[in-house]
């Protein structure tokens, strides 16, 4: 016999275990499944938390050789691979654990297994080996099962030469030279962790810059940080074949200059996700799709069926695990009776190369595609006494603004800690701030928001340390 439940949550990633928790906090009897064994999903496991402990380890040994400026000196600095992977593999741990006390905590049920709709109520759980764990007659269904990395036809991941980013995250050994393709958000991040560990990169980008869809002034800011670490780029071209050569690998590509080939060790191919929906017969429960197999949801997070939501990667971009929480709160607390929907007006992102890049709202050229009259606000870290202090002055922040009402329209910042200073700004574009209230915020000195509130004031042509325009 099936068992009835409220609410059956299938995926434990930031979108799964956090609506898992918050419908368990409403009143609603919870089951949280996930085929993986452990909580957290794509992000805690495989990518956004292991890059993010790894990419830190890398920018303070790449701190560290070039701190003889401000008097630093050191001999027979080594990185242990070994120890950095035990490192990486206890932060997860960790997160692992807590995750589970909270679900403990909130009176969800936790179930390891892999869900399947027989139809659009009755879910089957079933172990590795097929055989049946438990079948559910549930109430309400959040489908929540995340994205996987692409590969490539001539490309298929092999985990030894061919690598995804979870492979490339788990190397106990860092490879004497890397070729990336694909010049976005992770082979990038992925690719200068090991540039900053003495890894030669490579990197092959089919668009006509890295970081597609990044502020182009940012997006070069980045290329040149690439190019001081010795990484090779090249933009607007394609890989489209490789052999083995003694021992190596021979990447053939095509690029503006004509065929190239390039002798590495190690190939990381990062173009995109698609939808984790393997398995899950959604078409026995007659949830709709896209082209692309993504879930279509409303601004509610429900399915064509309307007791079944879907939240996070499984239903589009952007591939992000705020996001995905938000919509899993969002979703569950639709499920619980509430009214609540996806309506908020800027989502920040940011990405954690060198120096990071962090954005929120619309860039002058969105804004101006949308009819506002733009006028920027743009300041150099090179200008802030902090940025200075640490020796962090590559790039700028950039506030957007409509010219005729001095609405704050979208922010981007290139430089030390953008991924932190961004929320300053989500918090303001969410209340309504004008670049006034901005401009008129004290900040204190000496830090680094101070160019938030210095690029307000060129937006509003009243800057001090920069010539306004």
């Amino acid at each position: 016999m099936a068992r009835p439940v409220d609410l059956l949550v299938i995926g434990a990633g930031p979108g799964g275990y956090v609506a898992a928790i918050r419908a368990a906090q409403l009143g609603l009897k919870t089951v949280l499944v996930d085929k993986d064994g452990r909580l957290g999903g794509e992000c805690l496991n495989y990518g956004c938390i292991p890059s993010k402990a790894l990419i830190f380890t890398a920018n303070l040994v790449h701190k560290l050789r070039h701190a003889g400026e401000m008097g630093i000196e050191y001999s027979g600095l080594r990185v242990n691979m070994e120890k950095l992977q035990k490192w990486r593999a206890s932060v997860i741990e960790r997160l692992n654990r807590g995750i589970e006390q909270l679900c403990q905590a909130n009176g969800v049920e936790v179930l390891f297994g892999e869900a399947s709709f027989l139809d659009p109520r009755r879910i089957r759980v079933v172990d590795h080996d097929k055989a049946v764990l438990e079948e559910f007659d549930a109430a309400k269904v959040i489908v929540a099962t995340g994205s996987r990395p692409n590969d490539l036809p001539a490309f298929r991941f092999d985990g030894r030469r061919i690598l995804s980013s979870k492979e490339a995250l788990e190397l106990a050994v860092a490879p004497a030279h890397l070729l990336v393709i694909g010049g976005g958000v992770t082979g990038l991040e992925l690719g200068t962790y090991f540039a900053k560990l003495g890894t030669q990169l490579t990197v092959v980008e089919f668009l006509a810059q890295i970081l597609p869809g990044v502020d182009p002034e940012a997006a070069r800011i980045v290329a040149r940080s690439l190019k001081k670490l010795g990484a090779d780029v090249h933009v607007g071209s394609q890989a489209t074949t490789w052999k083995e050569a003694e021992g190596r690998i021979v990447v053939a590509a095509e690029t503006p200059d004509g065929p190239r080939e390039f002798v590495v060790d190690t190939v990381l191919v990062t173009i995109g996700r698609r939808p984790s929906t393997d398995g899950l017969n959604l078409a026995n429960a007659g949830v709709g799709t896209d082209e692309k197999g993504f879930i279509r949801v409303d601004r509610e997070m429900r399915t064509n069926v309307r007791h079944i939501f879907a939240v996070g990667d499984v239903v589009g971009q952007p591939f992000l695990a705020h996001k995905a929480s938000k919509e899993g709160i969002v979703a569950a607390e639709v499920a619980a009776g509430r009214a609540a929907a996806a309506d908020w007006r800027a989502l920040p992102s940011a990405i954690f190369t060198d120096p990071e890049v962090a954005t929120v709202g619309l860039d002058e050229a969105a804004a101006a595609q949308k009819g506002f009259e733009v006028r920027v606000g743009k300041v150099p870290f090179a200008a802030m006494g902090r940025a200075l202090a640490a020796g962090e002055t590559e790039g700028f922040v950039k506030v957007v603004m409509d010219a005729k009402t001095a609405r704050l329209l979208g922010v981007q910042i290139v430089g030390p800690d953008a991924s932190d200073l961004i929320s300053e700004m989500a918090v303001a574009i969410e209340m309504g701030a004008s670049v006034e209230d901005i401009a008129l915020t004290i900040h204190p000195h000496p830090t680094l928001p101070e160019a938030i509130m210095e690029a307000a004031e060129a937006a509003l042509g009243r800057a001090i340390h920069v010539v306004n325009r």
